[in-house]
């Protein structure tokens, strides 16, 4: 394949990318075993970052609600791993799952306090992110202990709130934007600065901390855990929506660039795979600044080349074509993707299918 023509072309790339994970994304799995992972290899991590989609607005039911869990489950005959033959939800063993985030009341200088949202058996009980889909493939392709680490609270953007360090001011139309640490974040230079009590990267600060804390616990966080070690496996990123605007979509690629190296700097973790799914508001017809976005987020996937440390182990799937309309979902909250469950779980799959591509595990999860 020419590589080149895709990279000057991304309207090809988009298709290129789609091709492959909608195949993939629709291989069945196999329903859970039940059984715990071997204890006596590293735990598997997979620190997942974003905002409000990375939380998830999945709907789980009712059976009759359209877009629901329920209703793709039992109305559509879609995802059968996810319930037993009672009927009941299945459960991983295999798969933990953690959720961590701010401590409502807490100062936001302070890093060290927060509150554990999730702290269970992957399956399914409440409303989901893409971490479901995610976790079946990551749970069924590794015979060690699997976490899922979920650090990451809503309404969160690259440009200011997720800013990585070391990220630098720069100006646009009159005024200045901050650079990592600096607040407010923007203003004009010679006037008074707005006092905010918050600061440039102080999310990316608060999430990194947060995950990191749980990984100095494992005990607590992992049941059965022997001393065994962990494994910083890979990051999944889900994200976008408050960054379109102009200031901060222009710069989006750039931050997202530096986004990956850092984590894998702070977490010591430099060969960790990285995927991470664009933003799909009104699929196909996504437009403006949020279109800048979805294609910054395609730019850095390894395959393009335009980033060739990437390769091999960076890789971007394209969510434009699960975007599932308000008419076939539980509601019409768009930028919550309507809360249709089959948009989330074919999110999170697509994304467990990518890592397990980095990984090279895709021959043997396929057998």
């Amino acid at each position: 394949m020419h590589i080149p023509d895709i990279i000057i072309r991304p309207r090809f790339l988009v298709a290129f990318l789609f091709l492959i994970y909608s195949a993939a994304a629709q291989e069945p799995l196999p329903d859970p075993d039940g059984k715990p992972a071997a204890q006596d290899r590293p735990v598997k991590v997979f620190i997942l970052l974003g905002q409000s989609n990375m939380l998830g607005f999945g709907r789980v039911g009712p059976a009759d609600l359209q877009g629901s869990l329920e209703f793709m489950v039992r109305e559509k005959q879609k995802y059968p791993y996810l319930i037993d033959e009672r009927g009941q939800w299945t459960e991983r063993q295999d798969v933990r799952y953690v959720h961590v985030m701010d401590k409502r009341g807490v100062d936001f200088r302070d890093l060290e306090h927060f509150a554990d949202m999730q702290n269970q058996w992957l399956g399914v009980k409440g409303n989901f992110g893409p971490e479901l889909g995610f976790g079946h493939v990551m749970g069924h392709m590794h015979e060690e202990p699997v976490m899922l680490l979920k650090a990451c609270i809503g309404n969160r953007s690259l440009g200011w709130d997720l800013l990585p360090p070391g990220s630098q001011q720069y100006e646009l139309e009159g005024k200045t934007y901050a650079g990592y640490k600096d607040t407010p974040d923007a203003w004009v230079e010679g006037q008074p600065k707005k006092d905010v009590p918050w600061y440039a990267g102080r999310q990316y600060d608060a999430d990194t901390a947060h995950a990191r804390a749980v990984l100095k616990n494992l005990p607590k966080y992992y049941p059965g855990y022997n001393e065994q070690g962990y494994e910083i496996a890979g990051f999944v990123f889900w994200q976008g929506h408050k960054d379109q605007n102009a200031a901060r979509a222009g710069r989006y690629e750039q931050n997202l660039v530096h986004f990956i190296k850092s984590l894998r700097k702070d977490f010591d973790a430099p060969e960790a795979k990285f995927v991470l799914a664009t933003i799909a508001f009104e699929g196909d017809q996504l437009t403006g600044h949020g279109l800048t976005v979805a294609n910054a987020q395609l730019a850095v996937s390894g395959e393009t080349g335009r980033y060739p440390e990437f390769q091999g182990n960076v890789k971007a799937i394209d969510a434009r074509p699960f975007w599932r309309d308000s008419s076939v979902s539980p509601n019409s909250q768009g930028y919550h993707y309507n809360h249709n469950a089959e948009t989330y779980m074919e999110v999170g799959t697509a994304l467990g299918w990518a890592m397990a591509e980095l990984l090279g595990s895709v021959s043997e999860v396929n057998k």
